[in-house]
């Protein structure tokens, strides 16, 4: 860690409040972590531009003085001492009775004159954020995030005592209790200080939290941040679904534009100053017109900005970070308002095994929503709508709530799972759940409505970014993946992969790259609506043009949105696997799969036998279908050259003629895609019989092949791999005929000097056809993840240690 202790500093010694800029991150056991963090931002980082508001901290010795009074330290005592933190109604009514004690004891007066001073010192009557920070919280190997209050938009000496009383008194939340007997930390030892922060006015801009690690996947090389409108608490507690963004580290380091990826929220409430406070409502929620939430709370210059922030913060550290942070709608600025270590994927121990979990069979999608952690859960459905019913929780429970409170944290490491209708990934209830080691689901929006009580179902979050609900207990498996002194293997092992979603997961394979990105699965994921439907927007037939303004939402324009959204998914994989080459094959879809996208049947052509049709080159070329791939184009080249991704590489499908290549190559080259030019490899799929036959004519306008054997095994049966019946027990990718073609196809690269690799399905179904791959000096095989250790095993002469559980 870089944050080392200044002795210069003003000493402190036992002062009872101490200014924040006279604070370093040493006087934890002073001023609990958040504090002293605080201190350390202000005075260490402000040079470099990272902007914190100012205030003050009362200390631990402050908090124990105050104990002190009436007896009240021995009280507290008597009544924790045998509690059975696991008995939630006796925890509540201790609890609550601690609390009531704590807010009841008068402040010493010494202490009172001088939070007094410290306050004149932010200015006439400034409007503050009261803020709690324990001496046991934010430490790297827990985190005790929400667990005490916070008040916002607090204004007045008296008021501000007030606050800091409630803060004290909520260090015997029932979470809090709980959670400190189940990490060990004894209550005694705990202190309290009030951090006494001035307000960004972030209720009348936007706030949020991020991190500066993928907090579902522990990748390292991303930012990721959450953003709503009004102020953070919404995103912290949950209450909202938010933006969310990934910012990869190296492209923001390098000076360009860094955002590989972004969802747009629901952020359907916000909270803001309550300019008529009673009764200590210094907040309150309204709802957010529907225009705003159509909108990002943030600019993508805003996010890039925020993301600049973590960077800086996380090199002071010398470790992955949870940051929260507000734009201040007044002045516009973008203010650090915490800043503590993140506490569960950098806290993974490095081993020597890769556990993964994977459905095998699946079901009627009941609700989805935001996949927390990477786990699956199946159980009994148990609907908790608030705090009283929280003892129904039985072992093995799937918790179903509107939003799982942290103060719930006692019963939520009874659940198999947890559902809920709002939070996104950075809230409270998904910090335990990951804590906990528990999968979630977090804002589904009607999982209290379509899932019933008693019901049988499986929680999956082991299949990206979105998490599902299914209906019935289903069957999957965790699956032990041994990466213990892996072996040299005789061939570069790439994979393919086609969710985005996935690829901060399985980057973490050993791997060569990506020998296959389909585009397909971006467009039919990410995109849903057809590109003529876009090109034609807003001159469509109004339920048409209504579905896809829906889709639409957040971005500049219809074919923006599509530009957008493929630049996203292949820079997401870019940025996963980056540095290593991504083989980006660009669209292959049929017409009867184009015709399934929003806005396809107006656009397609009734096929009789779409798998020999009107697909890859000739449809590139074709007049009626130019101007979509046009936008393909648009969007490689904002990822490699704008971007600066430079490690992706084109594949051009099912091209049948030397003329449809020298076509394709023409057209990319006027859309800015030249082959040569900042170091672009155009390389060609060679799947077709005369791809094989002509190899060493087609490769003068390619870079090498990647070998298609799907359909290349097709087409050189004669069986048409999408039917079923007796025949379909032909197709064999081991035929001999099949081999002849691929044997020609590496022949011929290798005479050229040019690159040879597979991606097709052959080689993760038959580990013998990817040996005599090698045999042939093929120079890389490209598998699904799921096959990649194994047959790297295989290929080695070792067996393979993958197990299922």
């Amino acid at each position: 860690m870089n944050a080392t202790p200044n002795h210069d500093v003003t000493a402190t010694g036992n002062a009872q409040v101490i200014d924040f800029a006279q604070l370093r991150m040493h006087q934890v056991e002073q001023v609990g972590g958040k504090n002293a963090s605080l201190g350390e931002m202000i005075s260490q980082l402000a040079e470099k531009g990272v902007r914190v508001p100012g205030g003050f901290a009362t200390t631990a010795d402050a908090y124990r003085q105050f104990l002190a009074h009436e007896g009240l330290a021995g009280r507290i005592d008597a009544a924790l001492d045998g509690l059975d933190v696991d008995n939630v109604k006796a925890l509540a009514t201790v609890g609550k009775q601690i609390r009531e004690w704590i807010v009841a004891t008068p402040f010493p007066k010494a202490l009172e004159d001088e939070i007094a001073a410290h306050y004149a010192k932010l200015g006439n009557n400034v409007t503050v954020a009261v803020r709690s920070s324990a001496t046991a919280e934010d430490l790297p190997d827990a985190s005790f995030a929400g667990q005490q209050e916070t008040f916002l938009n607090i204004q007045g000496f008296e008021h501000i005592l007030h606050a800091i009383k409630e803060v004290f008194a909520s260090l015997y939340n029932d979470r809090a209790i709980s959670y400190r007997v189940h990490k060990g930390f004894d209550h005694k030892l705990v202190a309290l200080s009030a951090g006494v922060q001035r307000m960004v006015r972030s209720d009348k801009g936007a706030a949020g939290v991020m991190f500066s690690i993928d907090t579902e996947t522990g990748f390292d090389q991303v930012v990721f941040v959450t953003a709503s409108y009004g102020l953070g608490e919404t995103v912290v507690q949950g209450a909202v679904n938010p933006d969310e963004f990934y910012v990869h580290k190296p492209t923001l380091q390098a000076g360009r534009p860094a955002i590989v990826r972004k969802h747009l929220g629901g952020k359907a409430i916000k909270m803001e100053f309550n300019t008529e406070a009673v009764a200590g409502k210094s907040v309150r929620t309204v709802d957010v017109d529907p225009a705003e939430r159509r909108a990002f709370s943030v600019t993508d210059a805003e996010v890039e900005e925020l993301a600049h922030y973590a960077l800086i913060i996380e090199q002071h550290y010398g470790r992955p970070m949870d940051i929260e942070w507000g734009r201040d709608g007044v002045d516009g600025k973008l203010y650090i308002l915490q800043a503590r270590p993140e506490t569960v994927k950098s806290q993974e121990q490095a081993t020597d095994k890769l556990t993964k979990f994977r459905m095998q069979e699946r079901s009627n999608v009941l609700t989805e929503g935001r996949a927390i952690g990477q786990k699956i859960g199946a159980g009994k459905v148990r609907i908790v709508r608030d705090v009283t019913e929280m003892d129904r929780v039985q072992p093995g429970d799937i918790l179903v709530s509107d939003m799982t409170d942290p103060d719930w944290e006692p019963v939520m490491k009874r659940a198999a799972a947890i559902v809920t209708n709002r939070g996104g990934r950075t809230c409270h209830a998904a910090i335990i759940a990951r804590e906990l080691g528990i999968p979630a689901v977090v804002g589904c929006g009607d999982a209290t409505q379509i899932l019933r009580e008693g019901d049988e179902v499986t929680v999956s979050c082991a299949e990206g970014d979105s998490g599902f609900v299914y209906q019935g207990l289903l069957k999957f498996e965790r699956v032990d993946v041994s990466l213990a002194q892996m072996p040299k293997s005789p061939v570069k092992l790439m994979m393919n992969v086609g969710n985005p979603e996935l690829a901060f997961e399985f980057c973490q394979l050993p791997n060569e790259g990506v020998g296959l990105a389909r585009l397909e699965f971006i467009i039919n994921r990410m995109i849903g609506v057809h590109p003529k439907a876009l090109l034609a927007y807003p001159n469509l037939e109004p339920g048409l043009k209504a579905q896809v303004e829906d889709r639409i939402a957040g971005y500049r324009s219809a074919v923006d949105f599509y530009v957008d959204k493929i630049a996203e998914g292949i820079a997401t994989l870019a940025a996963a696997f980056w540095p290593r080459k991504v083989i980006v094959r660009l669209s292959d879809f049929k017409s009867n799969e184009y015709a399934n996208l929003l806005g396809g049947p107006q656009y397609e052509p009734h096929e009789e036998n779409p798998m020999l049709g009107f697909r890859g080159a000739s449809r590139y070329i074709d007049p009626s279908f130019r101007d979509c791939f046009e936008l393909e184009c648009r969007a490689t080249k904002k990822v490699r050259d704008v971007m600066g991704l430079t490690n992706v590489e084109l594949m051009i499908p099912f091209v049948r003629t030397l003329a449809e290549a020298e076509k394709v190559i023409e057209l990319l080259a006027e859309n800015g895609l030249k082959r040569g030019e900042n170091g672009l490899r155009v390389i060609m799929m060679c799947e077709i019989p005369s791809n094989a036959v002509l190899a060493d004519r087609f490769l003068d306008y390619f870079d090498g092949f990647s070998i298609g054997s799907n359909d290349m095994t097709q087409l050189t049966l004669g069986i048409d791999r999408d039917s079923g019946g007796p025949v379909s027990a032909s197709f064999d990718e081991r035929n001999e005929a099949v081999k002849a073609m691929l044997s020609m196809a590496i022949k011929a690269c290798r005479a050229r000097g040019k690159y040879v690799g597979i991606c097709g399905q052959g080689p993760s179904d038959h580990p013998d056809l990817a040996q005599w791959l090698v045999e042939q000096e093929i120079e890389t095989i490209s598998l699904n993840p799921d096959t990649v250790i194994e047959t790297w095993l295989l290929l080695a002469g070792e067996s393979t240690t993958i197990k299922s559980s």
